[in-house]
Parts: structure tokens; C-alpha cells; sequence
């Protein structure tokens, strides 16, 4: 027999009435856990705003910038003749001080920019300042600022990546899998706060274009790799991957290389 649409509809309406008299219930019921999390984000909350108390306070002011230029920025301009100390370009000097309000207080990423302006004001070295640097900078941690001063020393910067491989390649298992990659001492030698995250380090550094780590670039001076390959963490990941009978350990060596930006770059911001 044909169902009757009209009295369906009524079935439906009766039954999203009895859901609209139960609502009330269910409110009261979760008003004590909704409580609960308003308690907990006031918490957060505060806890938030003390977390930032501080930060907030490192922000600086336009009179502790005036004082950043007429010191710092003086002190590396102490030995310049007064006649060729010239206005910085704004494209430089505009994002420089106002990225300052945000990095002033690390020593490391203050003292780039301060060489950034100095470098900008001097008529000798002005055309070594390019706008691009200010934003290479912002993107800097402290240790990626200590590892640019290297840059300025004429010396090899080794790296190496540990591998490992099928001993004998079947079908289903073949190829490898880097275990270490781009392990270097440049943290080490930089002085790092965090040594460990070098590799990440030199990422970024080559993902801003301030140095590059070629496939086939090689050191070929006796025993400039010595000291990796005997590093006591490399030695360990290569004694576990020797252990598998199945498995060989692969060293391959690369180096660091400087490019041509990055060269300018250090020659302005820290030199």
C-alpha cells in the first residue's frame, strides 16, 4: 500500500520536536565541561602572556635604533674618512632598522646588520650592499651568523654523508638509504650554540644561495677528511650498518663551497 507523504512529514516533525525538548538537557549537562575548558584556556592564556612578557620587552624602541646607528654603526666607521661617509640607500637601511627592532638583541644577527650599514655608508664599499642581504639575514638563526664569519677565512669545509647498501642486490631488495647526511665540524668550529642542527644549518645557508654543496664536489688534500671519518659518531653508525650481514656502509665526501653571493655577503655583512 502507498505510504501517505503528508503523514511522514508529520512523523518527521514530531520527531525533531522531541529532539528540540532534549536540548536544554544536553546544554546543562555539558555546561560544567565547557567550564572546565574556559578555565583551562584562561590558564593558557596567562601563561601565554607571561611567556611573551619578555619578548615583548626586547622589541626596541626608535630612540634604542638612534642609539644602535650612532654607536655601533659609528664604531665601524671609526677609521673612515668623514668625507666618504654617505647616505645609506633606503632600500637598505629602511629594512635594516626596522628588522633591527626585532633581532637588536641577538648579538649575532645586530652585529650583520650592523656591518650591512656601515658597508652601505662607506663610498668605498657601498656597491658591495645589496638590498637582498637585509632579507637574507632575517632569515638567520645566531648559529647560521657564526657560520658566515667562517666564510671569510680561506679554508676547506669537508662534509660527508653515511649510507647504507645492499651487500648483494636481489630483486625486492636493492638501493640504499642515507643515514647521516651532510655531516660536517663547521658547527663545531663556528662555536654553535647547537652543533647538532649543522646540517640543517648548511641547508639553509644553500637554500638562501650563500653557499652550495655540489654533488661532485670534492677536496682531494691529503687527509682533509681524517678527521669525519673518524668522528666518533660516524664510526658508531658505520659499525651498526657493518653489523648486518645483509649491509654495507657508504661514505660519500663532499665539500662546502662558497658562491658568489655568498662571498659578497660576508664581505658586507661580516667582515
Amino acid at each position: 500500500m502507498p505510504t501517505d507523504p503528508l503523514k511522514d512529514v508529520s512523523e518527521i516533525a514530531k520527531a525533531a520536536a522531541e529532539i528540540t525538548k532534549n536540548v536544554p538537557v544536553y546544554e546543562d549537562a555539558l555546561q560544567p565541561a565547557a567550564k572546565q575548558v574556559g578555565l583551562a584556556l584562561e590558564t593558557v592564556g596567562k601563561a601565554v602572556n607571561a611567556a611573551l612578557l619578555p619578548v615583548t620587552a626586547l622589541i626596541w624602541s626608535a630612540d634604542q635604533l638612534k642609539d644602535f646607528v650612532n654607536t655601533r654603526v659609528a664604531k665601524k666607521l671609526e677609521n673612515i674618512p668623514p668625507e666618504n661617509i654617505i647616505p645609506p640607500k633606503l632600500t637598505i637601511a629602511g629594512p635594516a632598522i626596522e628588522a633591527l627592532r626585532y633581532a637588536g638583541s641577538d648579538e649575532q644577527l645586530a652585529d650583520l646588520y650592523a656591518n650591512l650599514l656601515a658597508t652601505a655608508m662607506n663610498r668605498d664599499t657601498a656597491s658591495g650592499a645589496h638590498p637582498a642581504f637585509v632579507e637574507i639575514i632575517k632569515q638567520l638563526t645566531s648559529d647560521e651568523a657564526k657560520i658566515t664569519k667562517l666564510f671569510l677565512s680561506p679554508t676547506v669545509f669537508p662534509v660527508i654523508t653515511v649510507a647504507w647498501e645492499y651487500k648483494n642486490p636481489t630483486e625486492g631488495k636493492t638501493g640504499g638509504q642515507d643515514v647521516l647526511v651532510n655531516y660536517s665540524h663547521i658547527g663545531v668550529q663556528a662555536g654553535c650554540e647547537f652543533p647538532d642542527l649543522t646540517p640543517t644549518y648548511l641547508d639553509n645557508l644553500c637554500r638562501l644561495g650563500l653557499a652550495e654543496i655540489p654533488t661532485f664536489y670534492q677536496y682531494t688534500g691529503l687527509g682533509v677528511y681524517d678527521a669525519l671519518e673518524n668522528d666518533s659518531k660516524v664510526k658508531q653508525i658505520v659499525y651498526e650498518i657493518d653489523e648486518n650481514l645483509e649491509l654495507k656502509s657508504k661514505i660519500t665526501k663532499n665539500g662546502l663551497k662558497i658562491t658568489s653571493m655568498g662571498r659578497q655577503f660576508v664581505m658586507a655583512c661580516s667582515g
